[in-house]
């Protein structure tokens, strides 16, 4: 008897040493039909969802992967021995925002819209591979170009920038109105 779709795609994100994605999920399966997958997928995560079961399956970093569930985290933090989630510094978040907002972006953009050199905490983001080195800009001296990385999305549980909240969006969380007032006619 041939093991059950559901089954085998489990495997393939249990073992997937990254996100795994729908398309490489497809190209493994390929003896499959690509709708037959997709469902199959879908009632795999809602299944997930729904156990009682100290893990579940989340979509981020562009693929799927198996996460304990939040309420354990306690748990196993205690197993591992993780005091706590290593934090980002503010300047690092807000060098990591910057990138991930105005990509490709340079040193020199990034270090002149922070107002501050972020030679230090670009090189903090790339040992902790949240951003990496794309190319270089054709301009004087052909600096290096950063993007942001697919541990950068796997890290804030997103998908794609697309999934980054919107100027408007900020405004709206912050309280800010960005319509301007027009003054009372007289």
């Amino acid at each position: 008897m041939a093991p059950a779709l559901k089954d085998i795609i489990e495997s393939l994100i249990f073992v997937s040493l990254e996100p795994l994605s729908l398309e490489k999920i497809k190209e493994t399966l390929s003896d499959h039909p690509p709708a037959e997958v997709e469902q199959t997928l879908q009632d795999l995560l809602q299944s997930a969802a729904s156990a009682e079961r100290g893990i579940t399956i989340i979509q981020s970093g562009g693929g799927y992967v198996f996460i304990t569930r939040p309420e354990f985290d306690p748990w196993v933090r205690r197993f591992l021995k993780i005091d706590r989630k290593s934090k980002l510094s503010s300047a690092s978040l807000e060098t990591l925002s910057i990138v991930a907002y105005h990509q490709p972006i340079t040193l020199s953009e990034i270090s002149a819209l922070r107002n501050v050199d972020s030679s230090y905490t670009i090189k903090t983001l790339l040992e902790k591979k949240l951003v990496k080195i794309t190319g270089r800009k054709k301009s004087p001296g052909n600096p290096l170009i950063y993007r942001t990385t697919e541990r950068f999305l796997a890290y804030f549980g997103l998908n794609s920038l697309e999934e980054l909240p919107t100027e408007e969006e900020i405004a709206k969380i912050l309280g800010e109105d960005k319509t301007v007032e027009q003054a009372p006619k007289t």
